[in-house]
């Protein structure tokens, strides 16, 4: 299946190149530009890419306000790409709804490799604020640890399974794998896992996920069992 993505920056020159370098990987197409996030949003809109490549420091409309409102209409998937790892920006892209995080120093495989898998559900962390992240938001100092969120207790079991299966960066192929279950079924409780916990990302709920010391569940000794 081809990935359709919209590339957001407002540097023409940019977005030329992120395009000769995108259209040269197989079933990728760039099928629309913006140059500031109010039009990233309503190109978003008419053109419904499964990727936006977001740049977050534009006239007007900053990328951060527009992914939040790309991810709140559920008009695609939001790839960041800046050339900032400031951690208000990070912290920002991702509350904001965005699946992955690149630095614009990123190399053209793994730009590619990026969009395909944030288009298959998966998340994407710059390797340079990783670390920083985690720090941040899954190791908290000896007596800092927070109580886990309330919404947590409406999870069903299979629910929190696969809470754990998102902190582990799963696919929902992986998940489905995980849980023996069909890829549709891990889909939709995917989607409720998001709803009940009011989040936006799948970045979102593997952060949770860890920070509450949410696992996925390990095969017992006698081996799956299939279930919904």
């Amino acid at each position: 299946m081809t990935v359709r993505v919209l590339l957001a920056d407002d540097h023409p020159a940019v977005r030329s190149g992120l395009r000769a370098l995108l259209e040269t990987g197989e079933g990728i197409e760039v099928v629309g530009e913006a140059a500031d996030g109010a039009a990233a949003v309503g190109n978003a809109r008419a053109l419904r890419p499964d990727v936006v490549l977001m740049d977050l420091r534009m006239p007007g409309t900053d990328g951060i306000a527009a992914t939040r409102a790309v991810v709140s209409e559920r008009l695609a998937e939001v790839l960041v790409l800046t050339t900032f790892d400031l951690d208000e920006y990070v912290v920002g892209a991702l509350q904001a709804g965005a699946a992955g995080f690149l630095l614009k120093s990123a190399g053209a495989a793994t730009l590619v490799d990026a969009v395909r898998r944030v288009a298959g559900g998966q998340g994407v962390l710059a390797p340079e604020v990783t670390r920083r992240l985690l720090d941040r938001f899954v190791v908290p100092a000896a007596g800092d640890a927070q109580p886990p969120p309330p919404e947590l207790a409406g999870l069903t079991p299979r629910e929190r399974d696969v809470l754990g299966c998102l902190g582990e960066g799963m696919s929902n192929a992986d998940v489905a794998a995980a849980l023996t279950i069909t890829e549709a079924t891990a889909k939709t409780h995917v989607s409720r896992v998001l709803a009940k916990l009011g989040l936006t990302s799948r970045m979102q709920a593997a952060l949770l996920a860890r920070s509450a010391g949410v696992s996925a569940p390990r095969p017992s000794a006698g081996g799956p069992s299939l279930r919904a």
